[in-house]
């Protein structure tokens, strides 16, 4: 399998600008700019106080001007026309693994530029926190092409190019990132979730805490299903071993579901939603169809 270029990542602007002919208005709203939560940040910029008047929101008082002025007034708001979009790209080493169509790491990166194309086309601004372990790069939310071909060449540089053992790559990348989210943004984070724990549960509350955020799980096959009988070879550079399909098969299930119950937990706990993307399907038609249907935002 080889390694993805430019080229590839650039291609896929096609692919964005027909998806979002194929796709339905109310669909691309629930994943770009046009869709506000309604519990989650307002997604709303100031615009000016004036004075209060029945009906208006008791919330947006202004106490500071009011008790000045010596009457009550209100904050203004306008919705924001460009919404930030953050993706989260974990290109940790054990990222470098696919028994299919491709590895997960080229399946995180085709995914990263089709939502980057696609939010640009949906008119919001796009950045990105990409991460392979040893280097993480974070790159502001800018609009329109400027803001897409910074993350594209920080994709193909942070690539992984040698299998190795998770790390806490994604970790890293919610540290760099929490700081930096206003109210009304929205994060996509494109991960294995390898080395996803319980104590991550802080680091993504203060994500969601104002803010809408939405898991892309990239799974392989041979992951989920375990080694068939037989004996094989496999490992990274130091560490290759023999296995025997049979009987590590049980011990390799369990592994799979403890992961999945741990990435079932969060979602349950902060309301996220999960969408799984297989090295076995090419990601535009997944992302087709997950665009396409009713229940898009679940």
């Amino acid at each position: 399998m080889k390694l993805v270029d430019l080229d590839e990542l650039l291609f896929l602007r096609g692919a964005a600008h027909r998806l979002t002919l194929r796709s339905s208005g109310p669909a691309r709203a629930l994943l770009f700019g046009s869709h506000r939560s309604a519990h989650r940040g307002r997604g709303l910029e100031f615009e000016e106080v004036r004075q209060y008047v029945p009906g208006d929101d008791p919330r947006s008082i202004d106490w500071r001007v009011s008790a000045r002025r010596g009457r009550l007034h209100t904050k203004l708001y306008r919705e924001e026309r460009e919404r930030p979009v953050w993706l989260v790209i974990d290109l940790n080493p054990a990222m470098y693994f696919g028994s299919r169509l491709q590895l997960k790491s080229t399946l995180a990166m085709r995914a990263a530029a089709l939502l980057a194309w696609l939010g640009t086309r949906s008119g919001d601004r796009i950045g990105a926190v990409i991460t392979n372990g040893t280097t993480t790069r974070c790159i502001a939310p800018r609009s329109r092409e400027a803001g897409v071909l910074p993350i594209l060449n920080s994709l193909i540089e942070l690539q992984p190019t040698t299998p190795a053992l998770p790390t806490q790559a994604l970790r890293a990348a919610l540290e760099t990132l929490a700081p930096l989210v206003h109210p009304g943004s929205l994060v996509l984070v494109l991960s294995d979730l390898a080395a996803l724990n319980e104590h991550d549960d802080a680091l993504f509350w203060r994500i969601t805490a104002h803010s809408e955020c939405r898991l892309f799980w990239i799974v392989d096959p041979l992951e989920r299903d375990g080694l068939p009988s037989g004996r094989f070879r496999g490992g990274y550079a130091g560490a290759i071993r023999t296995m025997d399909g049979r009987e590590i098969h049980q011990q390799w299930l369990a592994a799979w579901k403890q992961r999945e119950q741990l990435v079932t937990a969060l979602a349950q706990r902060l309301l996220l939603s999960v969408t799984q993307l297989t090295t076995t399907r090419p990601v535009e038609q997944v992302l087709a169809e997950w665009l396409t249907k009713p229940d898009a935002a679940a």
